[in-house]
C-alpha cells in the first residue's frame, strides 16, 4: 500500500492475534481526567478508500483509521488497480483507476477480520466485469455473506465458489452491466445497503434500496461528497428509501475522517463508571444514525454534554464532555439497535453499574458479528459477578448500583469490542477484570491502551 512497514505490522498482527494470545488486566481507576481524541471512524475510513478507488484522480484522506481492518481494505483497493500511499500519520493518498476501470486482482482479497471492508468490496466487484476471491481470518469465515450475495445476484453477479452457508472463501464474478434493481433489505444493515449501491454505481439505470428501519447513512453521504446523485427519503415510520442514479462521474475529493463514535464509547463509559472522572472526548462524529448510545446513556442519567458542535467532511462533529454519574436501568427499544449496534457490549458494562434492570431488546444481529456477541457479553458479565440473562433476542442486565465484583477472566473470541468493553469494566470494578487476548483491539483502536492510560487508566 505504499508503506511496507504498515503492511508488515498488519501481517504480524494478523498472525499473532490468531496464534499468540496476549492477556491483559484492567485495574480499578480512582478517576479519569483529561482530553483525548479516538481514532478516525472506521465506517468512513473504509468508504473513503473505496470511493477514492472509484474516482479518477487523487483523493486525499486525513484522519484515516490505521487499524488492521482499514489497512486490509486499502490493500484490496491496491489489488484492484488503485495507488494507495501513506503520506504521514492518518494522511493517505488514493489515486483511483475510476468506475468501470478496475483491474481483476491476481491474488486473493484477504480481509482478515474486516466484515465491513469485505462486504462493501463485494458490492464493488459485483458491479464490474472482474472475478475476485474473498477470504479472511477464522472469525470472518464464520460470518454470513448470503445477505450480501443474494442482492448482488439480482444485479447480475455470480458466485462461482463459496464455503458452506455462503461463507468465505468466496469466488465472485462481477458483471459489466449491473441490472438496476429495487431491493428491500431483510434487516437494517448499512453493509447490505452499501453493497447494493456500490454495485449499482456502474449500472446504466437507477438503483433503489428500501429499509424498513434506517441504517447508517455514511455511504449515501460519501457518494454525494464524491459527486453521485443520491436521494434519501423517509419510508414508513422508521425507514428510508435511497435512490442512486447509475454511472455518475465521481470526482476525487478531500475526506476528513471524524473520530469514531463506536471507539469514543469506551472512554465515555469508563468516565461514567470510574468515580471522580471528568474527561473531554474530542472531534466525535454525532451523526443522528450513530447516536443511539448517547441517547440511551442520557436516559440512564449520564452527565454528558456536547460542546463545539460543527460539521467536518459532511458529518456532524462535537467534543463530548463526560462526568462520572449515577446510572439507572432503562428499557432500550429494538428500533434503536441500528444506531448503536456496535455499542451494545459497552452499554452492557454501563448497565452493570446502573441501579435497577436494563433490558436491551432485539439483538439478533449481535449473533453474527465478529463473535456471537450476545452470548459473549452475557458470559463476560457473569464471569465478573453481574446478574444477567438472555431472553429470546433480549439481554437483561441487573445492575449493581455502582458496584461490580469483577475478578473475571473474559473469553474474547477474537472480538475487539468484547475485549475493550471488559477492560473498561475493570476500571470501575472492585477486582481487576482480565481479557484472554488484547491483540485484536488493533483492528479498530490501535492506540486504545495508550489513550486510556493517558486519562489515568491502569492496565497490567
Amino acid at each position: 500500500m505504499g508503506n511496507g512497514a504498515a503492511a508488515g505490522d498488519r501481517a504480524r498482527l494478523h498472525t499473532d492475534a490468531e496464534h499468540s494470545p496476549s492477556p491483559l488486566s484492567a485495574l480499578r481507576a480512582s478517576g479519569l481526567t483529561g482530553r483525548c481524541r479516538p481514532p478516525g471512524d472506521k465506517s468512513v475510513s473504509h468508504r473513503s478508500l473505496i470511493l477514492g478507488t472509484l474516482a479518477v484522480g487523487e483523493t486525499r484522506v486525513e484522519g484515516l483509521l490505521e487499524g488492521d481492518d482499514v489497512l486490509r481494505t486499502g490493500e484490496a483497493c491496491r489489488k484492484l488497480g488503485a495507488r494507495v500511499e501513506r503520506l504521514g500519520p492518518g494522511s493517505w493518498s488514493v489515486r483511483g483507476p475510476g468506475l468501470g476501470s478496475l483491474l481483476e486482482p491476481r491474488e486473493t482479497l484477504d480481509f482478515g477480520n474486516a466484515g465491513t471492508g469485505s462486504r462493501l468490496m463485494m458490492g464493488v466487484v459485483g458491479g464490474h466485469p472482474i472475478t475476485a476471491r474473498f477470504d479472511g481470518d477464522a472469525s470472518l469465515r464464520k460470518r454470513p455473506m448470503r445477505r450480501i450475495l443474494d442482492p448482488l445476484a439480482l444485479q447480475g453477479a455470480r458466485v462461482l465458489e463459496q464455503a458452506e452457508g455462503g461463507r468465505c472463501p468466496i469466488l465472485l464474478q462481477g458483471t459489466a452491466e449491473p441490472l438496476p434493481i429495487e431491493y428491500k433489505t431483510p434487516v437494517a444493515s448499512a453493509q447490505i445497503k452499501s453493497a447494493v449501491l456500490l454495485a449499482g454505481l456502474n449500472s446504466p439505470g437507477r438503483t433503489v434500496v428500501i429499509e424498513s428501519e434506517a441504517s447508517r447513512d455514511h455511504t449515501e453521504k460519501m457518494l454525494i461528497h464524491f459527486g453521485a446523485r443520491v436521494v434519501s427519503e423517509p419510508y414508513g415510520e422508521h425507514g428510508r428509501k435511497v435512490t442512486l442514479e447509475g454511472r455518475p462521474e465521481l470526482r476525487p475529493s478531500l475526506v476528513r475522517v471524524p473520530a469514531d463514535p463506536s471507539s469514543a464509547a469506551f472512554p465515555i463509559v469508563a468516565a461514567l463508571i470510574a468515580e471522580g472522572s471528568e474527561i473531554v472526548v474530542e472531534g466525535v462524529m454525532t451523526n443522528p444514525l450513530r447516536c443511539g448510545l448517547l441517547a440511551t446513556l442520557a436516559e440512564m442519567g449520564a452527565r454528558i454534554a456536547l460542546e463545539n458542535v460543527r460539521e467536518e467532511g459532511g458529518e456532524e462533529v462535537a467534543d463530548i464532555r463526560v462526568t462520572a454519574s449515577r446510572l439507572t436501568g432503562v428499557d432500550v427499544p429494538a428500533a434503536r439497535a441500528p444506531s448503536m449496534i456496535d455499542e451494545y457490549p459497552i452499554l452492557a458494562v454501563a448497565a452493570a453499574f446502573a441501579e435497577g434492570e436494563t433490558r436491551m431488546r432485539g439483538l439478533s444481529e449481535l449473533r453474527v458479528k465478529e463473535s456471537d456477541r450476545l452470548e459473549a457479553i452475557a458470559a463476560g458479565l457473569k464471569e465478573n459477578g453481574v446478574d444477567c440473562e438472555i431472553v429470546g433476542d433480549d439481554l437483561i442486565v441487573r445492575g449493581g448500583a455502582g458496584r461490580v465484583k469483577g475478578g473475571g477472566n473474559v473469553e474474547t473470541h477474537l472480538d475487539h469490542r468484547i475485549a475493550m468493553s471488559f477492560l473498561v469494566m475493570g476500571l470501575g470494578a472492585d477486582a481487576p477484570a482480565v481479557v484472554d487476548d488484547d491483540r485484536m483491539i488493533a483492528t479498530s483502536f490501535p492506540n486504545f491502551r495508550a489513550l486510556m492510560e493517558g486519562l489515568g487508566a491502569r492496565f497490567v
